[in-house]
């Protein structure tokens, strides 16, 4: 029977393994004519094909047809688009090869015409190839059967079909066992058992394979099925939990992953060993699934495997992690367009993502099925449900609800159409009872969508419900999960539903937009519960006080909800704030509330992380867009939020420090408590505290040091870090070198701080972060100083790397060799940088280079902002193109978003005025522009080379 073609993939059915069509594989392979070829190798001989030359031809043979059949594989690949059909004729190409080898093996190799009944064997294919489907790069698993215990001449056998396969370069996997070995190690090995479970008879004895299947019925499978099902759900929950225990991963695996493969498998398994079926229309006929949730299953199925099989082809080997690099090709292999606010690769991930979801929302039905199944066998089964239902506990203030097991549960199956709101009552009584939620409801309410319409989403009381589950206070991230698997959430908020499953294709986001959302409102609620008090201290103080709750809830909700649009999301977002508050019942104040959250959510963390925030115009800059206090208490909590639910270790306790700094800065501003001291008197206080708090040095030492500094050091480093730094350069002055540096590890701000204490040039900092990039090290933060004596002090902040403060250090000793190396004159930083391995870097993305320069964003400096795709050494080749602008750099803000990088340098001409030249503007964006475009040109210039030499330090060249 012909496949469906790629464009009707969506929705035709999928056929069956048996309804496959693979004759042109069969053409192309054309067993009648291989077992020819292979006889005339010999002459036709009995007996003669034991030679390493015969040998030699034999598997050059079969590597010829091997591949020739591959290739009509995938290319039928690409015409129908069937990932099932694709694995059933890989199957069916592995048996014919492993037939016509075993055919050969004991006509010309052994020549066994006249096997004793102790010498037959059979050989079985178990496992996932035992199922008859098979990934390009899947092992082959054999089982040889033997009747009793093995022969000489069947160990030649399986040795000759083992090392032929080998040879091929397939990856088998085999055990040799009689049946009564099967069944010992069945009993006692799960592993084992679900291997026997999908066996398949490829070639040999049929009455051998016969007999280890009526066993293995009778003594194994027979009155073990809680058994089998407990122990294989235990496997796939400790996969999930291996894997991520998340079917939002943006680079899933396709095999292992939650909602992957092996999830299908699993309820493969389960269904093959418990029911006593093969295919999932008998799991209809059983009340398992519907019709549609069979075709559900199907479909699941083809997609992954389509999926797989391309990864396979695509990359040469057995790839199950769907990884940045190759999934725009697997979209391109599959025939997916972009479409406006989405990319083909986006549009094919939220497919992607949505087949899991479906595999998700099947094993919740077949877990139910499952429940009342066992039930069933129970003794006194109708005695004990109709006892049992009397006793269901009563929910107060319903009689459409019961609690079954803490688990909430329909009175009948009229609920949800005897009252729609019923479909989202059931959560808020969940949430306000502290319930889980029964398979049985879940599964009556996926087949009751279609009664959430227009009516329902403006119910008054539907709507008080909703909110009631948003900001339930004990745990609102599991009933909104819950809402949103069974497909409620994503109709009762269609906005909502455009971004289930949606991902955005870059390595800063590790979740899916939904998946995002969902985990920041469960953030905000730890937030709320204390969870994170010393984590979060600001946080964790101010949710406390913000008189907005459920506005902040829902703009939580909302923030990304405009993603994958043309528009910018948070604008776009802040449009349907607008649209959607009021139907929840906000009043105007509450809607424009949410909507300024919604439309404003990224400018905190950009603030903090891209911005000098010892630059007062920052901080009053910053101030004049929040307005009021209670604005930025809930713009601080929702910024911390937003930042966690990200993905594991893109927040850290840096990003902590500098969301504290702003917010603690602009706190007085917005208050009125902030007094406009003239400059000069805060230095003089400044410098004060400093002496002070040096007192036991000698005065004259104690002065001479405060007279190193300009103001801007007194005026934004803090008092304690002050001290440190005069402890320091009171140390290294006291040597001979004039290189010093000094390492210091903070795990709660997961950095490492290096402090540089050298002679001052244009391109120091340069050779600082060039240090830095030849170790790895991803730099957070620069704070660079010049002291009066032509020193610079300069403060790298390094991401963490290592848990253990020993390593840290360690790799902090090797930024110290690099820079020394670099400062005199021993290496240089593209030497450096080529010692480096090569990782797997963002070869999949592209970022248009931006450089913006900006006059406004200070009083005293020029502010030059540079954004593009991130690589080693690229801050140290942008901070030596600023060094041959003749630029001198007073501050640099690093941020790294997944592949994106965007750094913020305040600098001046080397007269310290800022740059106001049309042309000289023109000229930076060019040459930093160049610095993305140009990644491998020289680091090093004659200009930079001739300032090096001015201030008497060594060049690197």
């Amino acid at each position: 029977m012909p496949l469906q073609t790629k464009k009707a993939f969506a929705d035709a059915d999928v056929p069956t393994i048996a309804a496959v069509d693979a004759g042109p594989v069969a053409r192309v392979l054309d067993v009648a004519a291989l077992a020819r070829d292979l006889g005339a190798l010999v002459g036709g001989e009995r007996g003669g094909g034991g030679s390493p030359e015969v040998r030699a031809a034999v598997r050059l043979l079969l590597k010829e047809r091997i591949a020739a059949a591959r290739q009509v594989v995938e290319t039928m690949l690409f015409a129908d688009g069937s990932g099932l059909a694709c694995a059933a004729r890989l199957s069916m190409v592995q048996d014919e090869i492993i037939r016509a080898i075993v055919d050969f093996a004991q006509t010309h190799v052994f020549d066994t015409a006249n096997l004793s009944a102790a010498e037959r064997m059979a050989v079985i294919a178990v496992g996932g190839y035992g199922r008859g489907t098979l990934a390009p790069g899947s092992d082959i698993d054999l089982l040889f059967l033997l009747p009793y215990k093995q022969t000489a001449l069947g160990e030649q056998l399986v040795e000759y079909l083992l090392y032929m396969l080998w040879d091929l370069g397939f990856k088998v996997g085999h055990a040799t066992r009689s049946v009564e070995e099967c069944i010992r190690l069945s009993k006692s090995d799960m592993t084992i058992r679900t291997s026997i479970l999908e066996r398949r008879l490829v070639t040999g004895e049929v009455m051998l394979f016969e007999e280890l299947s009526a066993r293995f019925q009778k003594e194994v499978v027979e009155g073990t099925g809680k058994e089998f099902i407990a122990a294989k759900l235990a496997e796939r929950d400790a996969r999930h939990t291996k894997s991520g225990d998340s079917r939002y991963l943006v680079e899933p695996n396709v095999k292992e992953g939650k909602g992957g493969l092996r999830d299908l498998h699993t309820l493969f398994w389960i269904s093959k060993y418990f029911y006593r079926v093969d295919t999932e229309d008998e799991l209809v006929a059983l009340g398992v699934f519907s019709r549609q949730e069979a075709q559900l299953f199907r479909k699941a199925a083809d997609f992954l495997w389509a999926v797989r099989c391309h990864m396979h082809f695509l990359t040469g080997k057995a790839e199950e992690r769907l990884s940045f690099d190759i999934q725009p090709e697997i979209a391109g292999r599959l025939g997916y367009n972009t479409h406006p606010g989405l990319r083909e690769v986006e549009r094919f991930m939220k497919h992607y993502f949505l087949i899991a979801k479906d595999v998700g929302d099947l094993t919740g039905i077949f877990c139910a099925a499952l429940e009342d199944e066992q039930a069933k066998e129970a003794p006194g089964f109708r005695t004990f449900v109709r006892s049992f239902r009397t006793r269901a506990r009563k929910i107060p203030g319903t009689l459409d609800f019961r609690i079954d097991h803490n688990r909430i549960t329909v009175a009948d199956r009229e609920v949800f159409a005897r009252d729609p709101v019923n479909m989202i009552r059931i959560f808020a009584l969940a949430a306000s009872q502290g319930l889980e939620y029964h398979p049985d409801a879940l599964k009556l309410i996926r087949r009751s969508l279609r009664l959430i319409d227009k009516a329902l989403r403006e119910n008054p009381e539907a709507n008080k419900l909703f909110l009631d589950v948003l900001t339930d206070r004990a745990d609102p991230e599991l009933h909104l999960r819950r809402m949103s698997e069974a497909g409620v959430l994503g109709r009762f908020i269609p906005d909502f539903g455009r971004i289930v499953s949606m991902m955005q294709f870059n390595m800063y986001h590790h979740y899916t937009v939904d998946e995002h959302l969902l985990r920041s409102i469960g953030i905000l609620s730890r937030i709320e519960r204390g969870e994170f008090r010393e984590e979060l201290p600001v946080a964790s103080e101010v949710v406390g006080h913000v008189r907005e709750r459920v506005p902040l809830y829902m703009a939580l909700l909302l923030h990304d909800i405009a993603k994958g649009r043309p528009q910018d999301h948070s604008i776009a977002g802040a449009r349907i704030a607008r649209e959607l508050c009021p139907r929840f019942g906000f009043d105007e104040h509450e809607t424009d509330l949410v909507a300024w959250l919604v439309e404003a959510h990224l400018t905190m963390s950009m603030t903090a992380q891209q911005r000098d925030l010892g630059d007062r115009k920052t901080i009053l800059d910053f101030a004049e867009k929040v307005r009021t206090l209670e604005r930025l208490k809930l713009l601080t909590v929702l910024t911390v939020c937003d930042i966690r639910a990200v993905g594991p270790g893109v927040w850290n306790g840096w990003k902590g420090q500098l969301l504290r700094t702003l917010y603690y800065e602009t706190e007085p501003v917005l208050t009125g408590g902030f007094s406009q001291t003239p400059r000069a008197k805060r230095l003089e206080h400044a410098r004060a505290a400093l002496a002070e708090r040096l007192s036991a040095w000698p005065a004259e030492e104690r002065d001479a040091y405060i007279d190193l500094h300009y103001q801007n050091y007194f005026l934004t480093v803090p008092l304690d870090e002050q001290v440190r730094h005069a402890e320091f350069v009171r140390r290294a002055s006291a040597g001979t070198d004039p290189v010093a540096t000094l390492a210091r590890t903070d795990a709660f701000a997961a950095i490492t701080e290096i402090i540089v204490l050298c002679p001052d040039h244009p391109r120091l900092l340069s050779n600082l972060t060039g240090g830095c990039a030849a170790t790895g090290a991803n730099i957070a933060d620069a704070q660079i100083f010049t002291l009066a004596d032509g020193r610079a002090l300069d403060i790298i902040n390094v991401n963490r790397a290592f848990a253990d403060d020993a390593d840290e250090l360690r790799r902090a000793a090797r930024i110290d060799a690099n820079i020394r190396s670099l400062l005199n004159g021993q290496a240089v930083i593209p030497g450096l940088l080529a010692q480096r391995r090569p990782s797997r870097g963002p070869r999949a993305f592209k970022v248009s280079p931006l450089v913006t320069i900006d006059n406004a964003l200070s009083n005293m400096f020029t502010v030059v902002e540079v954004e593009g795709l991130d690589r080693p050494g690229l801050l140290s080749d942008l901070t030596g193109a600023l060094a041959d602008l003749n630029l001198d750099i007073r501050s640099a803000h690093i941020s790294t978003f997944g592949e994106k990088v965007v750094d913020v340098f305040y600098v001046t001409d080397l007269t310290g005025m800022k740059i106001t030249s049309a042309s000289r503007m023109e000229r930076i964006q060019r040459r930093l522009t160049a610095v993305f475009e140009e990644p491998d040109g020289e680091a090093t210039s004659p200009a930079s080379m001739a300032s090096a030499r001015a201030f008497g330090i060594p060049t690197a060249r």
